[in-house]
């Protein structure tokens, strides 16, 4: 690799930073819609690994093995960090995603005999982090458009 495939622009930066802002709303939308079943599994490819909490997965089909169990969900997104990984044009990035998530319909879904610390029903905070590889398939793009990415890699922990 040359010298110059290896650093990074400010346009690159600029535009990875586009890329992850676009990103991180229509995946968090996709999660949150009714249609997730069959909208989250477009994000990923069968090579893509997934740990979920500690749970390992592997590709749409393991994402979709967990959120065919899962209650509905509400993610409010606080803050994200987005670097671009030199070496690839467009480059791979590393996202890292905080926010907090409810799962089902909130505490006042609950039965009323629920313990005020079950999970479920109470927003939870959460850090998730994607390797986001840019798409192949997907149509070339530009300069200075923001490219077309898939989620090679997935990591979610709740923190507290």
């Amino acid at each position: 690799m040359s010298a110059s495939a290896s650093k990074l622009s400010a346009s690159d930066i600029e535009i990875a930073t586009r890329a992850a802002d676009n990103f991180t709303r229509i995946y968090y939308s996709a999660y949150d819609a009714d249609t997730r079943l069959s909208d989250l599994p477009q994000f990923y490819r069968p090579s893509s690994s997934l740990t979920w909490n500690g749970k390992p997965f592997q590709g749409a089909d393991g994402l979709r093995q967990l959120v065919e169990k899962m209650p509905p969900t509400k993610h409010e997104v606080q803050s994200f960090d987005c670097h671009p990984i030199p070496g690839t044009q467009p480059p791979s990035l590393l996202l890292t995603v905080s926010g907090n998530v409810t799962h089902g319909k909130g505490p006042e879904g609950n039965p009323p005999n629920t313990h005020s610390k079950t999970p479920d029903g109470h927003p939870r905070v959460f850090s998730q982090t994607f390797l986001l590889t840019p798409d192949p398939a997907a149509p070339a793009t530009k300069p200075g458009e923001v490219a077309k990415y898939y989620i090679s890699a997935d990591a979610l922990r709740f923190v507290g």
